[in-house]
């Protein structure tokens, strides 16, 4: 259980290494710490935390094994690099995990690292909508990417919600496996050109929408 003294507030349990980068926060409605996931980011956690994403064409995959708690998420922008850029980790530059090559290879690499058992792992599938019109279908080619992926290496996926044309807020609770997701209103030009520019998620409070419990 987390120390929390009444004079400093909170305190965070220690981040897995090479993941205190990731802005992570109190979060009262939970009553747990928060990650909070940008594009080409993921995060691994030991811990009973809420992991958050906004999406709007990215994917977000969630991987945990149910005997250890021990899971994650990502969240990439395109399935694969450009046919110039070697397909794997090393070959790439520092933003490789916007690619969701680069970008699974790490958060299961990540996962079994910390004690995770490969057999055992779960998997939910969110994201990929088609909020950048008049362009290619970058979350058509997410989603297929996800579930070739997920067949490849034979993972079996628990649940999704991928496509339409809403971007998404989702929330992920690896000790429990539990995710939550809210559909929100189309995005305007501001959140395109962020997507479209790899800049940042939506900066914004989610509008009133459906909500899925998985």
């Amino acid at each position: 259980m987390n120390a929390r003294p009444s004079e400093a507030g909170p305190v965070a349990p220690k981040a897995v290494a090479g993941f205190s980068h990731i802005r992570r926060f109190w979060d009262p409605r939970h009553d747990t710490w928060a990650a909070k996931l940008v594009p080409g980011d993921f995060y691994v956690t030991r811990h009973d935390e809420v992991l958050l994403t906004v999406l709007g064409s990215c994917v977000s995959v969630c991987i945990r094994d149910p005997a250890s708690g021990i899971g994650g998420m990502n969240h990439f922008m395109l399935p694969r690099p450009p046919a110039q850029e070697k397909d794997h980790w090393h070959g790439l530059s520092g933003a490789a995990t916007r690619y969701g090559t680069a970008s699974m290879e790490q958060l299961i690499g990540n996962i079994i690292k910390l004690g995770a058992d490969r057999a055992r792992l779960e998997v939910k599938l969110f994201g990929g909508g088609r909020v950048l019109a008049g362009i290619t279908d970058v979350g058509r080619q997410n989603i297929e990417f996800a579930r070739e992926f997920m067949h490849a290496e034979k993972l079996i996926v628990a649940a999704e919600d991928l496509g339409g044309i809403w971007p998404r807020q989702v929330q992920y609770f690896p000790k429990t496996g539990r995710a939550r997701v809210r559909r929100l209103e189309r995005p305007d030009s501001e959140l395109t050109r962020r997507e479209v520019s790899y800049l940042d998620t939506i900066e914004r409070q989610p509008k009133p929408g459906e909500l899925d419990l998985f």
